[in-house]
């Protein structure tokens, strides 16, 4: 276990070899699951506000579910989760050759926007759950990643090395500096 500031991170952050596998998964995290992907309070008035520019990317369906309960909903926790459609895939999720992409991430590649998507899918397999007085910083293993799960004969770059723009984007340069210090010591 590591502590950055408030946040315990999980020694898998370090020690798991992690590279995301489309062409296996087929972008399941953005279908399955029992709720959409967290949501931080900022980022719903910001999807708010570029839904005219992430509408043309959008499926019909995942229009009307945004129309009818909003870019936003609370899971069972009360937590704020994007909106899904029929209790399946995201409201964001489009699919292309049998892949689901982000429609948001779509706007942001094309130059639309400058919010790529929420920092929990950009942070996807690592989940941040907030305690109050600290955050635990994990791995979150689930069976549609398992082409990309820990497998150092074929996987090389480290968790912590492949999320490094999301981890950064989340917590700062200054935190990443400072995770990747601890890990570089724990190692010596």
């Amino acid at each position: 276990m590591l502590i950055v500031d408030d946040c315990i991170i999980s020694d898998d952050i370090a020690d798991c070899a992690f590279s995301c596998s489309l062409e296996c998964c087929k972008g399941m995290c953005c279908v399955e699951g029992d709720a959409g992907a967290p949501l931080e309070s900022d980022e719903i008035e910001l999807l708010q506000k570029l839904m005219p520019e992430v509408e043309p990317y959008m499926t019909r369906e995942g229009l009307e579910a945004v129309r009818r309960d909003g870019v936003a909903v609370s899971d069972p926790e009360g937590q704020p989760t994007t909106t899904l459609v029929n209790n399946r895939e995201c409201a964001f999720a489009v699919w292309r050759d049998g892949v689901a992409f982000c429609a948001i991430e779509s706007a942001y590649l094309d130059g639309r926007i400058s919010f790529r998507k929420p920092v929990s899918c950009h942070l996807y397999p690592i989940r941040v759950d907030d305690y109050g007085e600290f955050r635990a910083v994990n791995y979150h293993r689930w069976e549609v990643c398992r082409a990309s799960l820990c497998n150092p004969d074929t996987i090389k770059t480290p968790l912590y090395v492949y999320l490094r723009e999301p981890l950064v984007r989340k917590f700062g340069e200054e935190w990443y500096n400072e995770l990747v210090n601890q890990i570089e010591n724990t190692k010596q």
